[in-house]
């Protein structure tokens, strides 16, 4: 099946103000997504694990960004008919090949915090 001429997915851009890659990628820079992602390569979790993994993170905001991350298909729920109830959220194929980038993002900011932290006490020392 043939995508319309006008079709916004046709050719995507992340540059052009009206492309919708540019509300993925907004989407994908909160960091607590990046973090769900980092942390659901290891393998599925349910939500009271994830907190615990996750430092700061509050309920709401959890099941709001994994909501926000299975809408876009780099997260899946499965529900699980027992007593009581178990919800576990893994990655979809889609988002595990996005969890290599983001692990590896996760690591180069950990690997040059201290390069990082340098440069913004110069900068405000130029600032002050």
């Amino acid at each position: 099946m043939r995508k319309p001429a006008d079709d916004p997915c046709r050719k995507a851009d992340v540059f052009k103000a009206g492309c919708p890659s540019r509300a993925v990628l907004a989407m994908l820079a909160e960091k607590w997504a990046l973090l769900l992602i980092h942390r659901l390569a290891a393998g599925p979790a349910r939500t009271s694990e994830l907190r615990r993994q996750i430092g700061g993170i509050s309920e709401k905001m959890l099941i709001q960004t994994l909501r926000r991350l299975e809408r876009n298909g780099f997260v899946a729920r499965c529900a699980y008919p027992e007593v009581p109830p178990r919800v576990e959220y893994a990655l979809t194929p889609l988002g595990a090949s996005l969890s290599g980038p983001i692990t590896q993002l996760d690591h180069w900011v950990e690997q040059n915090l201290r390069d990082i932290a340098a440069a913004q006490r110069e900068f405000d020392g130029r600032s002050a």
